[in-house]
């Protein structure tokens, strides 16, 4: 509901309301509220409770930046390591990209976006960087949520995009894969910053 952007940014979740709407005891509550607070998606404070976080540009500069470094380092780990299957998954991936319709689910997008850079981090074989990215992962999932609201036809530049990097991985060339990795994500951003002034 947050990454959804159900939950307005800033709206307060009192723990109590929370524990009687899912019908469940506080603790579960509570530590669902922790995990969330990892994953930077609400803030705890002291007295006051949870919220849903409220995400400046700024945030969504380092987000991005860290995001796209990682992904550099995904790319020019993975390719040596790509295996034929993994490359048959990205292709499975993009068909059903380019299979979505004008009236596509924004979560059907945010999956198939999610499972094709989840082969390069696979493929780049490195734990940590893996899981920096699944800390990162829901901040960002909220973002591409905003650009579905924002680009009626984000499903075509992100199956465009998402093909152009494909086809350079497949070439075997990793300065070439970083680039478009760079161009892909540099080019996200700034929709993204547009889509948020624009609102």
């Amino acid at each position: 509901m947050i990454v959804s952007g159900a939950l307005a940014p800033g709206q307060h979740l009192p723990e109590g309301e929370l524990a009687t709407a899912l019908d469940m005891s506080r603790g579960p509550v509570r530590e669902a509220l922790i995990e969330l607070e990892r994953e930077g998606l609400v803030v705890l404070r002291r007295h006051r409770g949870a919220q849903v976080i409220a995400l400046t540009d700024e945030d969504v500069e380092e987000i991005y930046t860290l995001r796209l470094s990682l992904e550099q380092l995904a790319v020019k780990r993975a390719l040596p390591r790509l295996t034929a299957e993994q490359l048959s998954t990205m292709d499975d991936v993009l068909e059903q990209m380019r299979a979505l319709g004008p009236d596509y689910a924004p979560q059907t997008a945010l999956d198939l976006d999610f499972a094709f850079h989840d082969v390069l981090y696979q493929a780049a074989g490195h734990a940590r960087l893996d899981r920096a990215w699944q800390q990162i992962r829901s901040q960002v999932a909220m973002f591409l949520y905003s650009r579905h609201v924002a680009r009626p036809d984000f499903h075509e530049i992100a199956y465009a995009e998402h093909k152009a990097i494909r086809d350079i991985i497949a070439g075997g060339d990793a300065t070439a894969a970083a680039d478009a990795i760079d161009n892909h994500l540099t080019g996200a951003y700034h929709r993204l910053i547009a889509a948020r002034h624009d609102s």
